[in-house]
């Protein structure tokens, strides 16, 4: 072979290499414009709605399956609005205690096969079966409902025809369209399945939805591929083709991978991260108040008494004027400025500012002032009688144990704080942290005297199930907190009432616990999300991050 030749075979293959680079490099560019890129700390560990407990899933669940309803969240009203999804149309009767619900009948589910109406009375009767124990186990008492608490689908659901089913409720309850907005699910899917092996089936890895998305794969502890839905009635050409869920334990690593574009969207962004993120150019960040609050839980009764199925007050919190005292000596407003750098604001209650017609706007923050707490603590009996620089009663020093989840950095800042802040009235602190898992399992226990978490306000507002004396029946009433009048205000809120009255059931409730105290409420923590430029029409509120995202598109 010539030289010459060897030359021009040389040039080919540099050509035919620089071509093929080139092509990769513009459908990488091309392919990066057909996707969004969402950074998430922890893998699923299901598709199912049923058993959906964490944020990761529920938002990925919410793109694959749809409810009879929808709801948008108005924020000049502070409050939500509800219209049409599966469901076409719908009329209440006269007594408000039956539903007659139109249905759309050009929806299909992934497979090809239609939705219809039976799809939906199987959907409740799988929710509320007892050996399926779904997250909703529980939760439709304004059905009618047999002993275990699963719905009698007889008396509460009528097929009128494949698209319109009648749903009665009992006659005891005040229903909403709440009572229907949940998820559905393929009846022709999951009745293969029984419902005592459901928990861990292959179907809940295996989703067949009515919603915009897909499931087109999964690397476990990697990625989760989504792809739209032709199917779907929110189909259309300019739907983003791709969403891929890419799994980053590390914070540092998404925070890295938003700057250098891996990534193209992570929210739950500290504040000491967003300066250097809007300089990066390619990022935008948006911080949306909030519905978490972080709290300093005080347990109003007796631990050890709680664990032998006895009811008593605990030693150190179980008087509202100690707790009154402790909130007035923990500086939260410290925490907010330094830690979070002012994203978020105090706060006096449960229920969070964006709820604008509900809050109580007559209650200010409790004020930092150690002198009030002294003042408070010796008022009841609280002195430090052997003046060895902690308070004592009867015997017993005020010296208790303060427990927080381990791994997170706001928890052990806050906690030093309020143990210094405690110190300085005479209240001796050990600070303890636990695994997460153990922590929750713990305070849900009612083990700990006292503790640091937080907590999400749901929407729309619930306030019983956290403040109700009847523990049985309010797990998440932690504290133990006991108040019969405001009991009767709580029952209050379940009933049908006008929204004006409702609202001031809710400001009756929110000025009782300002005053019992049963925790120490520190601040609600804005959202802050950041994502990268070329993403259009993102809005963030307090439904979700990504609450209908087959709306953004992409510019090029």
């Amino acid at each position: 072979m010539s030289v010459v030749m060897k030359k021009h075979i040389v040039l080919i293959v540099i050509s035919f290499s620089f071509l093929i680079s080139f092509l990769s490099c513009a459908d990488n560019s091309n392919e990066s414009n057909k996707r969004i890129v969402f950074a998430i700390p922890s893998d699923v560990t299901t598709f199912s709605p049923l058993y959906a407990f964490n944020a990761n899933e529920g938002n990925i669940t919410e793109l694959i399956y749809l409810g009879l309803v929808e709801h948008k969240w108005d924020g000049d009203i502070g409050d939500l609005t509800t219209s049409p999804m599966l469901a076409e149309s719908w009329l209440w009767s006269d007594d408000s205690l039956s539903l007659t619900v139109e249905l759309r009948n050009d929806v299909y589910w992934s497979d090809s096969v239609q939705f219809n109406a039976h799809d939906i009375v199987f959907t409740f009767d799988l929710y509320s079966d007892a050996k399926v124990n779904s997250r909703f186990y529980g939760q439709f008492k304004n059905f009618y409902t047999n002993d275990d608490l699963s719905i009698n689908t007889q008396k509460s659901f009528e097929v009128l025809s494949p698209f319109k089913i009648k749903i009665n409720f009992n006659k005891n309850s005040s229903p909403t369209l709440f009572d229907i907005s949940y998820p559905l699910l393929p009846k022709h899917i999951f009745e293969k399945t029984p419902r005592d092996e459901m928990a861990n089936a292959e179907v809940n890895l295996s989703p067949v939805g009515t919603g915009p998305y897909k499931l087109l794969s999964w690397e476990k502890n990697q990625f989760i591929k989504l792809v739209k839905n032709e199917n779907s009635i929110f189909y259309n050409e300019s739907i983003i083709p791709e969403l891929i869920f890419k799994v980053v334990p590390d914070y540092n690593a998404r925070i890295n991978q938003l700057k250098n574009g891996e990534v193209d969207f992570a929210d739950e962004i500290k504040s000491n991260d967003v300066d250097a993120l809007i300089q990066n150019g390619n990022i935008k960040i948006e911080s949306q108040k909030g519905r978490n609050y972080d709290y300093v839980g005080w347990n109003n009764i007796d631990p050890e008494k709680f664990a032998n199925n006895k009811i008593e007050p605990n030693k150190f919190f179980g008087n509202k004027n100690v707790r009154k005292a402790l909130s007035y000596a923990v500086n939260s407003k410290i925490i907010l400025e330094e830690f979070l750098d002012n994203y978020g604001e105090l706060a006096v209650g449960p229920i969070a500012p964006i709820f604008k017609n509900s809050i109580n706007q007559d209650l200010e923050p409790v004020p930092f002032d150690l002198e009030k707490a002294k003042q408070i603590l010796e008022n009841e009996g609280w002195k430090d009688s052997n003046l060895n620089g902690t308070i004592d009663k009867n015997g017993i020093e005020f010296s208790f144990i303060l427990n927080i989840p381990g791994g997170n950095p706001l928890r052990n800042y806050t906690s030093t704080i309020i143990k210094d802040n405690l110190k300085n009235i005479g209240i001796a602190v050990s600070i303890e942290s636990v695994e997460p898992q153990v922590f929750w399992g713990n305070v849900f226990a009612r083990k700990y005297d006292a503790w640091i978490a937080g907590w999400m306000v749901p929407i729309p507002l619930s306030l019983k199930p956290f403040w109700h004396s009847d523990l049985k029946n309010n797990p998440v009433n932690l504290t133990g907190y006991n108040n019969n009048e405001a009991d009767i205000l709580l029952e209050k809120t379940e009933k049908n009432i006008s929204k004006e009255e409702m609202n001031n059931v809710y400001k009756e409730i929110q000025n009782m616990l300002y005053n019992d105290a049963p925790v120490t409420f520190l601040f609600w923590k804005d959202n802050i999300t950041a994502y990268n430029k070329k993403i259009n029409g993102v809005s963030i509120d307090p439904l979700g991050v990504i609450h209908k995202c087959w709306n953004w598109s992409i510019s090029n």
